[in-house]
């Protein structure tokens, strides 16, 4: 009985497993274009998810920290069944015994405490706020490198495909040049060597179509992953691969911009007001702090007549030997000098990206027109081989090595306009607010 109930179970999941994977493959593929690809990374890629949680954890510490200046209420309703040794609290009456008891009390009191004058709390009340802009800016930073990310996939991805249509036509091409090398053979102008050449050609390129098509899929793999998309899900990219030309800025009004806007320099700024409210606070750690605190209740041995009572009273703090305040100086001192060294790098490394991506994008862009060129040649090579070996002037080695130039001429032009493209959103990125310009840069309307 037992035994059939698996069985039972067992083709019930399989059924049911098999149902799920036709539903998958019968699901219609997701229509995504890069502006979408980069919409939904911006919401659901792990590093700006980990980002915003920064952002939300400087707010707690600053809250935190403001609570420190906010009223401490608290309530405390002690019963306590006691006896007490007058003697060994100094008390000593004739004819009485040492130890008193047993007794009962009961106590019901509301405490508080404000603190008026704390400039240790203060300052680091500031420095979390300090703290916060610069976990802010963080964020934004996280956001541009998951525009570029997303953007650098979505690319790939192009490239891949576009390489399969190459070879797929590369496929074609083949064929019908086998065909005719058949046909040559048959009309007695070609023999078998070019015959057999022609086959072989077409054996490498049906390879690179299956080799083509399996990066194609990998790619679409990597995109689905950093955008949040479920990687059962088919995919089908609606922008292609296209030359948009981009002006680029000047060299000094980009880094001028750059200093200004991006986050990340930014955030070095944020941190450092954070450090130097902080060490306004560890200087504060000697001066006075005042704090008003008080209590009121009702207290007596029996429940029923219990007597109210109270204390309201000012009280001055002053630390007159810390020691752990001279180790707090010096790590506050080494940040702050670890800041000075990062904010001078990172201007350093500002112009640095974007001298860079100013290069890159005038690489690419002439690259695009030099491979335009080289494929447009590559294309009459082959038609000039082609007629010369249907009128039987020439064998297909020329013909082959035709194809050959003409693919790696159309890889070349793929290759260049997917490099212009990551070279405009490197620029974007270098220069500070890539989620407001992405769009102007990478031509997405």
């Amino acid at each position: 009985m037992i035994t059939n109930a698996l069985k039972l179970l067992t083709v019930s999941l399989l059924l049911a497993l098999a149902g799920r994977q036709a539903c998958a493959q019968d699901s219609p593929p997701l229509a995504l274009s890069l502006d979408q690809a980069i919409t939904r990374g911006l919401e659901t890629n792990l590093n700006a998810v980990l980002a915003r949680s920064r952002v939300n954890e400087a707010e707690g510490t600053r809250e935190r920290r403001v609570a420190g200046y906010l009223p401490h209420l608290r309530i405390e309703t002690p019963f306590a069944w006691q006896t007490r040794n007058l003697r060994a609290q100094g008390i000593s009456l004739p004819n009485s015994p040492a130890v008193v008891g047993p007794f009962t009390s009961y106590d019901f009191r509301i405490y508080g405490e404000q603190n008026i004058l704390d400039l240790q709390s203060y300052h680091a009340i500031r420095a979390a706020e300090q703290e916060k802009k610069a976990r802010l800016d963080d964020y934004l930073d996280a956001r541009g490198e998951v525009i570029r990310l997303v953007t650098v996939q979505y690319l790939n991805a192009a490239y891949a495909e576009a390489r399969v249509a190459t070879a797929r036509s590369r496929v074609q091409t083949s064929e019908a040049l086998e065909k005719l090398a058949r046909d040559q053979r048959a009309a007695g102008v070609a023999d078998g060597l070019d015959v057999l050449r022609a086959q072989v050609q077409l054996a490498n390129d049906r390879q690179n179509l299956q080799v083509t098509g399996n990066n194609a899929q990998l790619a679409l793999l990597a995109l689905a992953r950093s955008v949040g998309i479920d990687l059962g899900t088919p995919i089908t990219l609606t922008d292609k691969l296209a030359f948009k030309p981009l002006e680029p800025p000047r060299i000094e009004q980009g880094i001028e911009a750059a200093l200004e806007s991006r986050p990340d320099y930014r955030s070095l700024f944020s941190q450092r007001a954070s450090l130097e409210e902080l060490v306004k606070a560890s200087r504060s750690r000697y001066l006075p702090k005042i704090v008003v605190s008080g209590n009121y209740g009702t207290s007596g041995q029996e429940v029923s007549s219990l007597d109210p009572s109270g204390m309201l009273q000012v009280n001055m703090v002053l630390n007159l030997f810390d020691y752990d305040r001279k180790g707090e100086r010096l790590e506050l001192e080494s940040r702050l000098e670890r800041n000075a060294r990062q904010v001078a790098d990172l201007k350093l490394g500002v112009e640095q990206d974007i001298r860079a991506a100013l290069l890159t994008l005038a690489s690419a862009t002439d690259q695009v027109a030099t491979a335009r060129e080289g494929a447009q040649l590559a294309e009459r090579e082959l038609q000039y081989a082609g007629d010369r070996f249907r009128n039987g002037v020439a064998n297909n080695i020329e013909v082959v090595t035709a194809q050959e130039a003409l693919a790696r001429a159309r890889d070349n032009e793929l290759n260049a306009l997917a490099q212009h493209a990551e070279a405009k959103i490197a620029l974007a990125r270098a220069l500070g607010d890539t989620e407001k310009v992405y769009r102007l840069f990478l031509g997405i309307e």
